[in-house]
C-alpha cells in the first residue's frame, strides 16, 4: 500500500478557491498568474547563478563553442 503525503500549502489554497466557485474565466487568469510567478522565480534563480559564476555573453559563447 502506497501512502500519500498530506496536501501542500499550495494545494490547500487552491482547494479553497475551488470550493468558493471560481469561474472558468477567473481560473484561466489564475493559471496565467501562477505561470508568470513561477517564471519570475526561475529567472531570478538563473540570474543569481549567472552572477555568482561571473558569466558574460562572451564566456557563454566560448562554452557553447567548446561543447557543440
Amino acid at each position: 500500500m502506497k501512502l500519500q503525503a498530506p496536501l501542500s500549502n499550495l494545494q490547500m489554497e487552491l482547494l479553497k478557491l475551488y470550493s468558493a466557485g471560481v469561474s472558468d474565466e477567473y481560473l484561466d487568469e489564475i493559471k496565467v498568474l501562477i505561470a508568470k510567478f513561477l517564471f519570475e522565480k526561475a529567472r531570478d534563480r538563473a540570474d543569481a547563478i549567472w552572477d555568482s559564476k561571473d558569466y558574460t555573453d562572451e564566456k557563454i559563447n566560448e562554452i557553447i563553442k567548446q561543447n557543440p
